[in-house]
């Protein structure tokens, strides 16, 4: 990969006074602790307790006292007390530790236009109301974010240019045109050379703590910097910070309507950020030294970069009417035929100065009183800085609000309410008897549930196509999988010229195939702003790089640390401030251990292996020829697997620090690995003939016979093939000890999943005649063969029958008994874009069954029955699925990092 860096703003390190240093200065050393010195905290143990009661169990602060006491009357016969006398005591040395300050300061607004009341005598109650607006400096949460070491080596400090085989790459934001371009504009800047130039991401959004105690709503603005790896900032790590709480001025409905009203929401939203941001505009034109996490000095220039919000924030921050576009100027009622002539401050403030208010909101859908926050600072243009939202204009938006409430609507005009019902009622059930999968949402009563959320919305899209398949028209088949593929395409972590081609054709084959709900009479236009938005993703992906960085599902998931938790934590009175409280505290503690891990001070034997080696990846089941576990010696090439083996519980899961929401983990990179549990099952015979009785596996050990003959002789010419193997040829195998297993772990490189920063997801392969006490559960995956092919012609699917593991000839074997399936053809299916798959058997319903090694499985595999022709019984289990149906897809939209496994390109 080629990078191309030589613009003028390079980020280069400076002296503390902001002087250039020689090329290969070591960064000045930092002041020298004793590696004993946790201050404010007493030692390890005593920050240690005090981060798993307030961060990790959020400790009521009674039972925090309870707990304290307790642990005093066990250490008082000792002479000894606990690491805090009372949660007083544990409180004030958080408050206490100087590393995360940054203390929340407050200030009032109020209404200060016309007060005549015109008509009426009355004075609406709103124009006397004070608006307090809590914020922090986001100067010093920026310098916290810039210094922090935890980011060395995800951070960019300069705009970069990337090419891959002489193709442009887009990943990180700093690697899109708009940081290039605001580079070159304060390169005119004397002050400006060798520096760096930080974006400022913000992004804000009303959200609701409790509808059942009276409507508390909140309305928290956050900061990030543009500079962090987008892998850093999705997976927070102290890379998204709230930085203020807007104030929500409300009236009764008599006064709700009152444009004057209307006015002082929107210009108090503007002039608050003006405000809260304030600290930052001097240094948006001359330079802000700033230590940095790798231990260098830089000097620092500001700028206003995207702002991450839904369509109606857009809307209000953009200074628009709802309806029109936050980016072009297409008429609202023309969105569907494509992008318009582009919005521009100068533009904006032309037509301001020209034309009257009411033919600004008419004719250009302006809010033409208002004046953008953006408007107060240098080289800032609201209309460019609208972020794609991919949350609410794609999944929420286009796909649940519009497609699955269009094909409802066709059906029911189509076929009547109560035929349409059954339809749906069928479509509902195709969506219960989807197999069971890691991390998959399972729909038990289909979708018939009143409040749908985010996650609620990609769980449907997972599964959704495959439902309609056959019920509806192809047409409409066919729109739901071009947008399915545009959603998928753009949300992937590096896009490139052949992807950005990819989603233009997708983009366009979903616009030709939406065209059968106008046909069909279920629309009349396509003017929707939510799916006009799709016709700038392309060009917000040049300026801004992927656009999985700048998602609101960011800031919404960032809503649950720093607005739900906190509030739920507090005793419901003046709320606010306990919140703004514990928001602190946490800071404090995040910034402590990473200053302690910084200094080694959190690694080795202590009361917690959180943050040290234990995060590492590796399981002495999943090598090749790897020394047996059962020695309980370690050797130092299974010194890592050692490791990740405590980490893991029996089943194979990652211990609870290691793994978060959604197969999250943290650990080095790897691309693919694949680790048996840890404990095997004890209730089972160890040997192969008894096992093929009890899991149905006939000629078990003579499948194992052969899977030894191909390790044995791997690589050699001479080997024999699979098809010509003659069982006398193979290594005799009986009296050696089977080991039965449940579960089996993939960890694999999936940036544009959810994952840790990085890259890494995990997810549990089952092979279970009783999963969570219920049915049998026997999952599928994928076999690597053939890697230089594409799509599933490089793989098969196979269906696990038995994890089990064996010692032979001194080395140690994990493996997994398989039952093959086949492709029905060698391309997708038209409709759906998903390859077909049917269970393959050697005849009389025998099933085809090898053995393969553990290694040679790539990850899970989804399998949806096809239903077409087929209708689901009322009685068909989900865990029966695989069972039951005859073909099957291969879901290629179960998660992005199978969709880019099995996408197959289309072409013209």
């Amino acid at each position: 990969m080629f990078l191309n860096t030589t613009q003028p703003l390079p980020g280069l390190p400076c002296d503390s006074q902001g002087l250039p240093l020689p090329p290969g200065s070591n960064p000045p050393p930092k002041p020298v602790r004793s590696p004993n010195d946790w201050a404010p905290y007493r030692d390890r143990v005593a920050f240690q307790l005090a981060d798993l009661l307030y961060r990790k169990e959020q400790m009521p602060a009674s039972n925090i006292n309870t707990l304290l006491e307790l642990w005093a009357a066990t250490l008082k016969r000792h002479g000894d007390a606990a690491p805090f006398a009372t949660q007083a005591e544990l409180y004030e040395t958080i408050d206490n530790t100087p590393l995360g300050e940054v203390k929340w300061q407050s200030f009032d607004l109020s209404y200060t236009g016309d007060r005549d009341p015109g008509t009426s005598s009355r004075i609406p109650p709103w124009m006397d109301d004070k608006y307090r607006v809590f914020y922090r400096d986001p100067r010093t949460i920026i310098h916290n974010m810039l210094s922090n070491p935890d980011f060395k080596g995800e951070i960019d400090y300069a705009p970069i240019r990337e090419f891959s085989g002489g193709k442009r790459r887009l990943q990180n934001f700093m690697s899109g045109e708009w940081a290039w371009r605001q580079a070159n504009l304060l390169s005119s800047n004397v002050e400006a050379q060798g520096s760096s130039f930080v974006p400022v991401i913000l992004g804000s959004d009303k959200t609701t703590v409790s509808v059942a105690t009276g409507q508390n709503d909140y309305y928290p603005l956050y900061c990030s910097i543009g500079n962090v790896h987008n892998g850093v900032r999705r997976a927070h790590r102290n890379a998204v910070s709230v930085i203020g709480f807007l104030a929500i001025p409300k009236t009764n409905r008599q006064d709700a309507n009152d444009p004057h009203f209307r006015k002082f929401r929107r210009q108090l939203f503007h002039s608050s950020l003006g405000r809260i941001l304030e600290s930052l505009r001097p240094w948006m034109e001359r330079p802000d030294v700033v230590r940095c996490g790798d231990g260098h000095f830089r000097k620092i220039f500001y700028g206003i970069g995207p702002y991450i919000a839904d369509y109606p924030e857009q809307a209000l921050v953009a200074c628009i009417v709802q309806g029109w576009c936050p980016i072009c100027m297409r008429p609202k009622t023309d969105l569907e035929e494509g992008a318009g002539l582009p919005r521009g401050r100068v533009h904006t403030e032309y037509a301001v100065r020209e034309f009257e208010l009411g033919d600004l909101w008419d004719d250009y859908g302006m809010v033409g009183d208002i004046v953008p926050f953006t408007n107060d600072f240098p080289r800032a243009d609201i209309h460019e800085l609208v972020a794609p939202d991919i949350l609410h204009q794609l999944i929420k938006g286009t796909f649940k609000d519009h497609l699955v409430t269009w094909i409802e609507k066709y059906l029911k005009d189509k076929l009547g309410d109560k035929k349409a019902s059954e339809v749906v009622a069928q479509i509902d059930r195709r969506i219960t008897t989807v197999p069971p999968f890691s991390k998959l949402r399972h729909f038990h009563e289909g979708r018939g549930f009143k409040q749908w959320t985010g996650d609620d919305s990609k769980a449907l899209m997972k599964v959704y196509l495959p439902a309609i398949d056959g019920l509806v028209p192809e047409e409409m088949v066919r729109a739901v999988r071009s947008f399915l593929e545009f959603c998928y395409l753009v949300r992937r972590d590096v896009q490139t010229e052949d992807t950005v081609k990819q989603i233009e054709a997708a983009l366009t084959d979903f616009n030709q195939h939406r065209e059968i709900f106008r046909t069909t009479g279920v629309r009349s236009d396509f003017s929707l702003p939510c799916q006009h938005s799709m016709e700038h993703y392309v060009d917000r992906i040049w300026e801004f790089a992927a656009c999985n960085g700048l998602c609101s599902s960011i800031t919404e998931s960032r809503h649950i640390t720093a607005v739900k938790e906190p509030w739920r934590r507090s005793n419901r009175y003046d709320a606010l401030d306990q919140m703004l409280m514990t928001n602190q505290r946490l800071d404090k503690l995040a910034a402590a251990r990473v200053h302690f891990v910084e200094r080694g001070m959190l690694s080795g034997s202590g009361p917690s292996r959180e943050g040290s080696d234990a995060t590492q990846a590796g399981e002495p089941l999943s090598s090749r020829g790897c020394t047996a576990p059962q020695t309980g010696k370690k050797s130092k090439g299974t010194r890592n697997s050692t490791r990740m083996r405590k980490a893991m519980d029996p089943e194979g899961r990652v211990g609870i620090d290691n793994i978060h929401q959604d197969g999250v983990i943290s650990g080095p990179r790897v691309m693919a690995h694949m680790a048996m549990a840890a404990t095997p099952q004890r209730h089972y015979p160890s040997s192969a003939d008894d096992l093929a009785q009890v899991f149905a596996i006939p000629r078990l050990a003579e499948h194992i016979r052969r899977f030894l003959y191909h390790e044995i002789n791997r690589g050699q010419p001479s080997a024999l093939s699979a098809a010509t193997l003659p069982l006398e040829a193979c290594p005799p195998f009986g009296k050696e000890k089977v080991h039965v297993y449940h579960s089996a772990a993939a960890t694999y490189y999936a940036p544009s999943d959810t994952s840790g920063v990085a890259g890494l997801s995990r997810e549990h392969i089952r092979a279970t005649p009783s999963w969570r006490g219920g049915p049998p559960r026997y999952d599928c995956v994928f076999v690597n063969k053939k890697q230089q092919a594409l799509g599933l012609l490089g793989m098969e699917i196979a269906r696990i029958r038995l994890f089990f593991s064996f010692g032979y000839s001194g080395r140690q074997y994990p493996c997994a008994a398989v039952h093959w399936f086949h492709r029905t053809k060698d391309e997708v299916d038209e409709d759906t874009g998903m390859w077909m798959v049917e269970p393959s058997f050697i005849s009389r319903g025998i099933p085809l069954i090898s053995v393969i090694h553990l290694d040679s499985i790539v990850r899970a595999a989804h399998l949806i029955g096809l239903s077409v022709e087929q209708h689901v019984s009322d009685d068909l289990e989900s865990h029966q699925a695989l069972d039951t149906f005859d073909t099957f897809y291969v879901n290629k939209y179960v998660d992005h990092h199978a969709f880019e496994l099995l996408h197959q390109i289309r072409t013209p």
